[in-house]
């Protein structure tokens, strides 16, 4: 008899429960709506002059924001039968390599003005100017409503919430379970930061503890002042909602972020799909140092909702980013993907348009006045290449042909 061949240290197969896993998400989420005591991780309605200014706003119409870009919402059927085929390599065998760190190392300013250290998926602290904001702060092991259910990180937080240096500001681009993180929020509520984030979310931070008086919203291109900087929310084609049976789509606005100092300018692009806006960013408030830019969870299926990693290049060189930083892959599986397949395909789409790019291990600083040579730290794993799995949004000037 012939023995069986090994199959690489690194292969993962399809993850045949991920129907079932998310079947038992919803129908939890669900009665987590009826149940007494059981719903503060869910959302927080917007009353009085709150919800004034949420009426007031261009984005707004009909009892919840819209996008201004048609934007193709996933095939409810289509999706579930993806999702019950599953994928392989979706999650790492083992964790990835991260580097530790501890609050002594962030005593010393960068010596360039700005420093970013990318915290996993899409937290990460930026040190500019003499100030220090951190993005999408998620501490949580699980991206879920539930602490014992939903996808779950790869690593643990390189650096502890309790060892992050003093903060000018948390910037939190959405209210998806992955970007605005209850646990966390409810922890650095003490801390006497300030909070920007986009209209319709103050609700739910002051549901949690953070006081009124430090939560600043803001509407697209509206800014706030933040220690010597200017924080502009930028406009980006995604969606909100945080009830599993999507009760509040859409009840809250989205956005990306320029973070504009005396000397140097950051852009954030939050989550998004494709859309004309970029370049009008880059108008109004480019160029940049560095973009952080989502290049993961992506399908051709919901291409309008997120990049992928082609058309995140494409983003960065409209925004006119000096330098790239992916985020938004390599933490949670939160799509059909190789978890290494975005940065992989990012690679061969930053070759083909001469695009600089870094993309740091987990817990890694850099300063995009000199980034460090990059180093491969993820494994090398079978992945889809564009022509195999386009991922195009509608409206973006790109057709799926020309991929091939």
């Amino acid at each position: 008899m012939q023995a069986k061949k090994k199959r690489p240290a690194e292969y993962r197969g399809p993850d045949r429960f991920s129907f079932f896993r998310l079947a038992a998400l919803v129908c939890l989420g669900a009665g987590s709506l009826i149940m007494p005591g059981s719903c503060a991780s869910i959302g927080a309605a917007a009353q009085e002059e709150r919800l004034q200014r949420i009426k007031a706003s261009p984005q707004y119409g009909e009892g919840r924001f819209v996008n201004p870009w048609t934007t193709r919402q996933p095939a409810f059927w289509a999706a579930m039968k993806k999702w019950i085929k599953g994928a392989d390599h979706t999650k790492p065998c083992q964790p990835p390599p991260i580097l530790r760190r501890e609050k002594a190392e962030f005593e010393s300013p960068p010596p360039s003005g700005l420093r970013i250290t990318w915290l996993g998926h899409s937290t990460a602290l930026v040190e500019i100017d003499g100030a220090r904001v951190l993005l999408d702060p998620m501490w949580s092991q699980r991206s879920s409503p539930l602490s014992w259910l939903g996808p779950g990180r790869f690593f643990d937080p390189p650096l502890a919430l309790e060892d992050l240096p003093p903060l000018d500001g948390v910037l939190i681009s959405h209210d998806h379970y992955d970007h605005l993180d209850e646990s966390t929020v409810r922890r650095l509520a003490d801390s006497g930061t300030r909070f920007i984030v986009p209209l319709g979310l103050g609700a739910l931070l002051e549901k949690w503890g953070v006081s009124r008086e430090r939560i600043e919203e803001l509407d697209w291109w509206q800014s706030a002042g933040l220690g010597p900087l200017t924080i502009v929310a930028t406009p980006a084609r995604h969606f909100s909602g945080r009830s599993m049976i999507l009760a509040d789509r859409n009840r809250t606005l989205w956005c990306g972020f320029a973070i504009l100092g005396p000397g140097r300018r950051v852009y954030y692009s939050g989550d998004t799909g494709m859309f004309p806006g970029f370049e009008e960013i880059c108008r109004r408030l480019g160029p940049f140092q560095a973009g952080l830019i989502e290049i993961g969870a992506y399908d051709e299926l919901w291409a309008d909702l997120h990049l992928g990693p082609e058309q995140a290049a494409r983003a960065a060189a409209q925004v006119r980013s000096r330098l790239m930083i992916p985020v938004h892959w390599g933490t949670f599986d939160l799509a059909l993907h190789s978890w290494t397949e975005p940065v992989e395909r990012l690679l061969v789409a930053a070759r083909e348009t001469s695009l600089r790019t870094a993309i740091p291990r987990p817990g890694q600083s850099l300063e995009p006045a000199n980034p460090p040579d990059q180093a491969r730290w993820w494994p090398r794993v079978p992945w889809q290449r564009a022509e195999e799995h386009p991922v195009v949004s509608s409206g973006s000037g790109v057709s799926k042909s020309s991929l091939d």
